[in-house]
């Protein structure tokens, strides 16, 4: 079993026993309900992405895949018939295996972390870690536990109660407890929009986005009360906001308390998306002839628990325990992907770890993140995983970090390295 590097020289430094990245690919990120995926299955995106990875990586064999994992939150009995079926729709042989990871919002960095310790320990050669989510078709009921055991909910132990909590409530408690203004929440928000606005301009998502051809069934009017299904194939996310000010942001109420804080404008979006990444070992990619597509690396991961009331500090938290056990500083790193699931939280977590300036310099989520792009749960942390990696190549950055919050109360973050 290969140890875990200590030091940004042994961090940087090549290995054998690396686990390399030879892909990482996303879908447009779309809005639900109303976006251009709003008809797509999950199962469907997941497809797109997986015969992507085969496509964009010349002389891999799919038969060399040993195991994928797929990051899942909200889909029928978890995904894993649906994930399994799509994996051998698209020329998978029955041979690679297939599971499915729910760690809510941290669910397929998951899927990548697990990938990467199975490689790591030999169990297998090579991998590939993923997520799909429609929330079109999942959220709601499937989002709140309804039939769940009812000394739960009344449990006289407050942190598990508050694992039911919704995320809007912590969200404001996160800004009450720790001083999150609605101004600092919306600038917050306001340049996220203009980051992923400019990066979309830019063409600079295009290399991370898979198109996807599928049908859409336009919104019904007077005129056409059954419209019919048409094909599409969006190539872009469509949640965007590149008009947003800071003034129509104030205008905005508070989504989830009268007097709080967090508004449409300031959170995450519900989103529609897959997204996945392939893993192997160094020495494997060698002896298969794909050395010249390797992209970088996947180093370690970290995950930490935190009171579920106030699960959106998850990232202050999981980000110094993973930079510890590396023994690197936060000035190693180049370029820093940190989920917004809602803007307090990302803000706290800013300022506790003293990233501000970093934000400012465009160092943290210098594309935007997910109030502009939006949060497909289960395929958030591998569209970061994507969005970094191909960011420090048009950087020429070095070191990259995923983080994001987890809901009824953790942390995760990974560390990667662009070769």
């Amino acid at each position: 079993m290969a140890a875990l590097p200590r030091g940004i020289k042994a961090v940087l430094a090549k290995s054998p026993t690396d686990v390399v990245i030879l892909s990482s690919l996303r879908t447009p990120i779309c809005q639900s309900y109303r976006g251009k995926l709003k008809d797509a299955y999950p199962e469907e995106l997941l497809s797109v992405v997986l015969r992507a990875t085969l496509d964009r990586t010349p002389g891999l064999d799919p038969a060399a895949i040993d195991d994928v994992a797929v990051g899942v939150v909200l889909s029928e009995l978890g995904g894993s018939k649906a994930a399994r079926t799509a994996l051998n729709h698209v020329g998978f042989p029955v041979t690679t295996s297939l599971h499915t990871v729910n760690r809510a919002c941290a669910s397929s960095l998951q899927a990548v972390a697990a990938i990467g310790a199975q490689i790591r320990t030999g169990m297998i050669d090579a991998g590939i870690g993923a997520g799909m989510e429609s929330m079109t078709r999942n959220y709601g009921s499937r989002a709140i536990p309804q039939d769940i055991w009812p000394l739960l909910r009344e449990s006289a132990v407050k942190d598990a109660r508050d694992c039911l909590m919704p995320m809007g409530e912590t969200s404001e408690n996160v800004a009450k407890r720790y001083g999150i203004s609605r101004e600092a929440q919306d600038e917050f928000a306001c340049e996220s929009q203009r980051r992923a606005a400019a990066a979309k301009s830019r063409g600079d998502f295009d290399a991370e986005i898979v198109p996807v051809t599928t049908r859409f069934v336009p919104k019904a009017t007077d005129e056409n009360p059954n419209p019919e299904p048409t094909e599409i194939t969006v190539t872009e996310d469509d949640g965007i906001r590149p008009g947003t000010t800071l003034d129509k942001l104030a205008t905005l109420k508070p989504a989830f308390s009268p007097t709080g804080a967090s508004t449409a404008g300031n959170s995450s979006q519900i989103s529609d998306g897959a997204a996945a990444t392939l893993l192997m070992r160094r020495s494997t990619a060698t002896s298969l002839g794909l050395t010249d597509a390797i992209m970088g690396k996947f180093v370690a991961a970290s995950v930490v628990g935190c009171k579920p009331d106030e699960m959106g500090i998850g990232p202050a938290l999981a980000i110094p325990k993973l930079l510890d056990r590396l023994g690197i500083d936060k000035q190693d790193v180049h370029r820093w992907e940190i989920n917004e699931a809602f803007a307090s939280q990302a803000v706290y977590c800013l300022r506790e770890l003293g990233l501000e300036e970093a934000w400012r310099q465009g160092k943290v989520n210098p594309d935007g993140g997910a109030i502009a792009l939006g949060h497909p749960l289960g395929a958030t942390g591998a569209r970061l995983v994507a969005t970094l990696m191909h960011g420090l190549k048009r950087q020429e950055g070095e070191v990259g970090v995923v983080s994001m919050c987890i809901g009824t109360g953790m942390g995760m973050a990974g560390l990667f390295v662009r070769e």
